[in-house]
C-alpha cells in the first residue's frame, strides 16, 4: 500500500498537536502519559503557594500542586494535588503546608495515617493543616524579645530624659568643678608618689639594711624556735602537773583534816590546847626571866630559895 504525501502530512500535523498538548501538559506540572490520582484540600492561606510546588512524603516528592482555586464566596483556596505514588493514602491523612527552608518556597507533605485501612479516591478531599516555618517560629520567638527591647528603649528614654531634669546649669557646674578637683588631687597624688619614690631610691641603702637585719631576727628567732622545740618541755609539763597534784592532794587532805596540819585547822579542841600551850610557855618564859634564882641556883653559902609566886597575866597574854 503506497502512502501519499497527503497521509504522511496529517499523520505529522497530529504528531504535532499530541507533542504540543503533551509538552503543554508537562509544563503545567502534569504528565498524561503516567497514571496520577488527584487530591483536593482546602486552606485558608496558601502563604505564597505556587502552582507546581512540590507534594511530598516523608521528605519523598510523589507529586506536584496541578492548580489553587480561590472562592469568591468563602475566601478560602482549595489546592488541586496530583500524585502519582502508589503509597496508601487513607482517608484521614494530613496535607500540611510547610515551608522546607529560606529559599524553597512553600510545599505540602502528607501525613498519612496508617491505622486508618480506608484509602482516599482520586478526587477526595484531604484534611488540611499547617506547619510554621523557620521564620514564622523565629518570629514567635522574637516577638517577646522586641516588646522587651521596646520597654528598654520607653524605660531608656525616660531615664535620659530626667538625667537631662537633674542635670541643670547649676548641677553641671558643680560636676564641673568636682572634676576639676578630682583632676588637682590626681595632680597631687602624682607629685606625692613621685616625691615617695625619690625617697626610697635616696634610702635604698638603709631598707635593704632594714630588711637584712629583719632576715637575721628571722633566723635567730627560728633557732631559737628550735631549741625550743628540742627542750624538754613536755617532761617539764609532766613534772609539773604532777606537782600541782600532789600540793591539791595535800590541800585536800589540810580540808578535810587529815594529818597534824589537818586536825590543827579542823579541830577546835587540838586549837585550843595548842593556844593554852602557848600561853603557859608564855608564862614559864616571862616567871624565867623575871626569877632567874629560882630556876638556876648558885650559891656557895646555901641562901634559901624564894617562894614561887605566879606571875602576872599580860595583855599580850590575854
Amino acid at each position: 500500500m503506497k502512502i501519499t504525501r497527503e497521509i504522511k502530512t496529517a499523520i505529522l500535523v497530529i504528531a504535532s498537536i499530541l507533542l504540543f498538548i503533551w509538552g503543554y501538559s508537562f509544563l503545567r506540572g502534569s504528565d498524561l502519559l503516567s497514571d496520577y490520582r488527584t487530591f483536593y484540600v482546602e486552606f485558608d492561606n496558601v502563604e505564597g503557594l505556587a502552582p507546581s510546588a512540590p507534594v511530598t512524603i516523608s521528605g519523598l516528592a510523589v507529586g506536584k500542586v496541578t492548580a489553587i482555586t480561590l472562592h469568591h464566596e468563602t475566601a478560602k483556596l482549595t489546592v488541586e494535588i496530583q500524585i502519582k505514588s502508589d503509597f496508601p493514602i487513607s482517608k484521614s491523612s494530613v496535607v500540611n503546608l510547610y515551608e522546607p527552608g529560606f529559599i524553597g518556597g512553600k510545599q505540602l507533605q502528607i501525613i498519612p495515617n496508617l491505622e486508618d485501612q480506608t484509602p482516599a479516591e482520586s478526587g477526595d478531599k484531604l484534611k488540611s493543616g499547617i506547619v510554621p516555618g523557620l521564620l514564622t517560629g523565629l518570629g514567635d520567638k522574637l516577638a517577646p524579645v522586641q516588646q522587651k527591647v521596646e520597654l528598654v528603649l520607653v524605660s531608656a528614654d525616660s531615664l535620659i530624659s530626667n538625667l537631662n531634669d537633674v542635670l541643670d546649669t547649676k548641677t553641671k557646674n558643680n560636676l564641673k568643678a568636682s572634676i576639676e578637683n578630682l583632676n588637682a588631687t590626681m595632680a597631687s597624688f602624682s607629685k606625692t608618689s613621685k616625691s615617695l619614690s625619690e625617697i626610697m631610691d635616696h634610702n635604698k641603702g638603709k631598707i635593704d639594711g632594714v630588711v637584712t637585719n629583719f632576715e637575721k631576727i628571722s633566723s635567730n628567732f627560728s633557732k631559737v624556735s628550735d631549741t625550743i622545740a628540742k627542750a624538754k618541755i613536755g617532761e617539764a609539763i609532766n613534772n609539773l602537773e604532777k606537782t600541782l597534784d600532789g600540793v591539791n592532794k595535800i590541800v585536800k587532805d589540810l580540808e578535810t583534816g587529815k594529818g597534824t596540819m589537818g586536825k590543827l585547822l579542823k579541830d577546835d579542841a587540838m586549837y585550843n590546847n595548842f593556844t593554852k600551850t602557848s600561853k603557859e610557855l608564855e608564862l614559864l618564859l616571862q616567871d624565867l626571866r623575871l626569877n632567874p634564882t629560882r630556876y638556876i641556883n648558885v650559891s656557895v653559902f646555901g641562901k634559901k630559895n624564894k617562894p614561887y609566886v605566879a606571875p602576872k597575866v599580860t595583855d599580850t597574854i590575854k
